[in-house]
């Protein structure tokens, strides 16, 4: 038997012991156990400010409409599909006001992606500046609710939402995760499946890393052997997989995300990382020699001819194809591990390619090894490294670089638990939850102050995983603990709370059919 089937079927037996007692309560229950009421505090990741009213709380009925108008109405219709199916309701969207209604309100004031949540025995009023943040709102809204209401067949049950008010807001403006295609390709319908849970916990942007040593998966028409070549059966680790998104598939992505307030940010990565498009275009390398296909683990060894005219010909079509049908504002060119490319090399390279990425209308983006580039001073800087300062970095922020944190050691979501998990690696550690949680993104980095931070991002590499089971196992719960640093006020970082509210949305993900990680420091609903 293959490593992945043994994973595999490791996997399925630590699932089956852990859910044990859950199998065995259920049996032995006629019916499902009363939960505690929901408290506004009970919120994942934690709001800013919460106000209850206790006994004043708002009870959906047959009779409940949700009001809403303009920019408002689809945010509501997402809200209304999302109640619908637990609650048996009609729960129509319509324009006038009325009484025993749920009311999303545009109207200014409010922070970006902010709002204001007041609920009363009369009615539900959900305000904020921007549909953004009516649809975070929306995503609290949904957790005040009990874990039945997403249920796929009405539910006899009392709907209530506990009285009081919310008033919340983003600590950070980019909170985010990534997911690797090109060391194993994600079909489509497995990357929405991830955008729709990364949805409910506030995160706002979905970095996609397109192409690798082992793969590559974005079709570029100017280089169509990229995917012919790079997007072949065989082309993941291990050689298993392959597959690439055609432009309609993409820009399906990026409408399906923007639906749900996630901006796309597309990577190709360079000058490393390369071995793929060297193999499909042999004059690509400094011999004109095809390298042989890689379908390891290691990294470092591929580059970039830096001195030949026609790698920045190939990086200027790439960077323009990608840039035309991506609408969000940033393009990110990798950048990492290029320890085959002699250090002046690299800052050439990186000299020519940062302001291509500007001609086309895009933020610059790369791993942390560009602030070694005068150039990189306006771009963003995505920091994966376990170490306390970076003078690199700090440098660079001076001249005016934002930051993104990811660091391996806490926020990368391929690394095991512990070690026994099946699957993931651990090259920067074991990252239980409370690891992933307990630090403070304004502190990692002592010489970089916290104005310089954009926000975080939590990235899931591919290396041994191969559907969404294996995503579903690895991220959660992990990337809701950075989605709380992301989204919640530094006062709101308290592990107790964290866990107990972690814990009780476990029935929300079995409802969700997510095969999540029990992890024993979580006691699970």
């Amino acid at each position: 038997m293959g490593t992945v089937g043994r994973v595999r079927l490791t996997r399925l037996a630590v699932a089956l012991v852990t859910a044990l007692p859950l199998i065995t309560a259920t049996a032995s229950a006629s019916r499902p156990p009363e939960r505690p009421a929901i408290a506004l505090t009970d919120v994942l990741p934690a709001v800013a400010e919460a106000s209850p009213a206790p006994g004043d709380g708002f009870r959906l009925t047959s009779g409940t409409v949700i009001t809403a108008s303009g920019a408002a109405v689809p945010v509501a219709g997402q809200l209304a599909e999302a109640l619908r199916p637990g609650t048996g309701f009609p729960l129509p969207v319509v324009a006038d006001g009325r009484a025993r209604a749920i009311a999303l309100v545009l109207e200014p004031g409010h922070p970006d992606e902010g709002y204001r949540l007041d609920i009363g025995p009369a009615g539900v009023a959900l305000r904020a500046t921007g549909p953004a943040g009516l649809f975070a709102g929306v995503q609290t809204l949904r957790q005040l609710l009990p874990p039945e209401i997403e249920s796929t067949s009405p539910q006899r049950r009392r709907w209530a939402l506990p009285g009081g008010t919310i008033v919340d807001r983003p600590r950070y403006a980019y909170r985010g995760a990534m997911l690797d295609l090109a060391r194993h390709f994600h079909e489509p319908a497995e990357i929405r499946r991830y955008i729709d849970q990364l949805s409910r916990f506030k995160i706002n942007h979905l970095h996609l890393h397109l192409s690798d040593d082992q793969g590559w998966r974005i079709r570029i028409d100017s280089w169509p052997r990229l995917t012919e070549v790079g997007g072949a059966p065989g082309t993941g680790v291990g050689g298993d997989g392959g597959g690439f998104l055609t432009k309609d598939d993409y820009r399906e992505l990026v409408r399906y995300a923007a639906d749900r307030f996630i901006t796309i940010v597309p990577e190709i990565d360079m000058p490393g990382h390369v071995n793929a498009a060297q193999v499909a275009y042999p004059e690509l390398t400094c011999d004109g020699v095809a390298p042989r296909p890689r379908t390891d683990m290691r990294v470092g060894y591929s580059s970039l001819c830096v001195s030949a005219d026609v790698t920045y010909r190939f990086a200027e079509d790439v960077i323009r194809e990608l840039a035309e049908m991506t609408p969000g504002p940033y393009l990110h060119i990798g950048g990492d591990e290029a320890m085959s490319t002699p250090h002046g090399s690299y800052l050439t390279f990186q000299k020519r390619v940062l302001p291509l990425v500007r001609k086309y209308g895009k933020i610059p983006y790369g791993w942390h090894e560009i602030a070694q580039s005068p150039s990189a001073a306006d771009a963003v800087i995505q920091f994966w490294g376990r170490e306390r300062t970076s003078p690199s970095v700090a440098t660079a922020v001076a001249a005016g670089a934002r930051v993104v944190l990811s660091p391996a050691n806490r926020s990368y979501l391929d690394m095991k638990y512990d070690m026994l998990t099946p699957g993931g690696l651990a090259w920067a550690g074991y990252i239980e939850v409370r690891t992933a949680y307990d630090w403070d993104p304004a502190r990692l980095l002592s010489d970089v102050p916290e104005s310089a931070i954009l926000g975080v991002e939590a990235p899931l590499w591919s290396e041994t995983l191969r559907d969404s089971a294996d995503i579903d196992f690895l991220a959660f719960p992990r990337l809701v603990a950075i989605a709380e640093l992301g989204w919640s006020p530094r006062a709101a970082h308290d592990w107790s709370s964290f866990r107990a509210r972690l814990g009780a949305y476990g029935p929300r993900w079995i409802r969700d059919g997510v095969g999540f990680h029990r992890s024993p420091q979580i006691n699970w609903s």
